[in-house]
């Protein structure tokens, strides 16, 4: 039994980033699906996109006695038939995980003026991971700028990433808003995409 472990840590690799070890690497895909409001449709429409993501290993970050493992990232989207214009939607950051704990954060900031760190848990080889933020959490909040506040205000906000066997990554996100334009009626601001990578780097160590 002791080989056998032995064995199937050895397949799977270093754990080093311990649940984020997957996402090392660039990801592509075309077939992603965004819900949301459009203003000048004054309707809520479903939008397809292509997404490009890069998630590229950290230095080990010490806070006292607390020690990060983490990647950087970028995640960017363009609406199709617009590939070659400006992305409709652009996000950067760093995921991070804390080994003793088992506290796993998405520390982002969105090209609209929004940032938060969103949180939860995992083990090192979790196949799910699971964010969660609240405005005026102490700890995993969101801050928006002052015209979202007034007119399109982010109640709370959610996403899961999931591993799958054949070796893609899939995502979901939900983004609760209050929306002046329905009368500060809540919506679900929605996203779901599965991405290939198309590159690899090495998991232990900061890729180029």
């Amino acid at each position: 039994m002791k080989f056998e472990r032995v064995i199937m840590a050895k397949e799977m690799g270093p754990q080093k980033l311990g649940p984020l070890t997957p996402l090392v690497g660039e990801w592509e895909g075309d077939a992603g699906v965004d819900l949301s409001y459009h203003n000048t449709d004054d309707e809520t429409n479903e939008t397809g996109y292509f997404e490009r993501a890069w998630f590229k290993p950290i230095p080990k970050t010490e806070n006292g006695q607390q020690a990060l493992e983490g990647l950087t990232y970028q995640m960017t989207a363009w609406r199709h038939g617009e590939e070659a214009m400006d992305p409709f939607h652009d996000e950067v950051g760093y995921l991070l995980w804390e080994k003793k704990t088992g506290q796993v954060m998405r520390v982002v900031v969105f090209g609209r003026g929004i940032a938060m760190i969103a949180g939860g848990s995992a083990k090192a080889r979790d196949r799910k991971l699971h964010f969660k933020a609240t405005p005026g959490d102490p700890n995993y909040g969101i801050l928006q700028n002052k015209y979202l506040s007034e007119r399109a205000e982010l109640k709370g906000f959610e996403s899961t990433f999931s591993f799958n066997d054949d070796g893609t990554f899939s995502y979901t996100q939900d983004l609760v808003l209050k929306l002046a334009a329905l009368g500060g009626k809540e919506m679900h601001h929605t996203d779901k995409h599965t991405l290939r990578r198309v590159k690899r780097y090495h998991p232990s160590a900061q890729a180029d």
